[in-house]
């Protein structure tokens, strides 16, 4: 006996879609046949996604959202909702970071990585979550009411990193955020989960594993390799699926045992 999650019916926002997890979390919410709205800044290579996951017989829509903008962020969410469906699933993945020391962080520094992981992600949510709180107050019985938001967080917001502080605070922040939004809204049927990865080999950190300090680092990880962003597909679809509904809350370390 096969056991596979269906998401047949469902629409799925993924911010940050334009690369790396977003773009595979994309496909792979796709390929369960969620509806996909692709979010970000980078047009363009949303549409290549798109026309990726059309050509694998999905369907995705495209948007354009600057999550350090709160008028973007209001435009974006309606505009996905206009265009396939009211939203039932969120993955809040959009972030940045930047390598330094404490001592060396400037202001503009400083709000760079907070604009985007700590407030965009929170606005992003609370406006995907007023949608889904209206509709579970205001349906007629039997109707699905509630959703799923995963935010991404990061091991970083779990175990402090050097060279990444700030990241690390503000990847703590969304998992207290996270928790917060499950308290909140739970009782509405809106289950909210954080993932946080380990070291994962995306476009951004590629070639820095083959760098003298990347190797070292490789060789500290338990296991000695860094994940593929494949790697996550399963945790994503288990917080993602219908079934999830006893999931609330949760902060889930897909890290290849680096926390331990």
């Amino acid at each position: 006996m096969s056991y596979s999650i269906d998401l047949e019916g469902r629409v799925a926002l993924v911010t940050g879609a334009s690369s790396g997890l977003g773009a595979q979390f994309a496909k792979t919410l796709a390929r369960a046949g969620a509806g996909v709205v692709l979010a970000g800044r980078r047009i363009e290579r949303l549409k290549t996604l798109r026309a990726e996951i059309e050509g694998n017989g999905g369907d995705a829509h495209v948007v354009q959202l600057d999550v350090t903008d709160l008028d973007s962020i209001k435009s974006a969410v309606a505009h996905a909702e206009t265009e396939m469906g009211t939203i039932d699933i969120l993955v809040n993945n959009s972030g940045v970071s930047t390598t330094q020391k404490l001592t060396e962080v400037s202001p503009d520094d400083y709000d760079f990585v907070m604009d985007t992981n700590v407030r965009g992600a929170f606005f992003v949510a609370q406006e995907v979550g007023k949608r889904m709180l209206a509709r579970a107050r205001g349906a007629a019985p039997g109707t699905f009411t509630g959703g799923r938001i995963v935010n991404i967080a990061s091991m970083a917001g779990l175990r402090v990193l050097s060279q990444i502080g700030i990241y690390s605070m503000s990847k703590a922040a969304v998992i207290h955020m996270t928790r917060a939004m499950a308290l909140e809204w739970g009782k509405y049927g809106i289950n909210v989960n954080a993932i946080c990865p380990g070291y994962i080999d995306t476009e951004i950190n590629h070639h820095h594993w083959g760098t003298e300090q990347g190797k070292k680092l490789v060789e500290l990880l338990p296991r000695k390799r860094v994940g593929q962003p494949r790697d996550l597909d399963t945790t994503l679809l288990m917080l993602c699926a219908n079934e999830s509904n006893f999931i609330n809350g949760a902060v889930i370390q897909a890290d290849d045992g680096f926390g331990v």
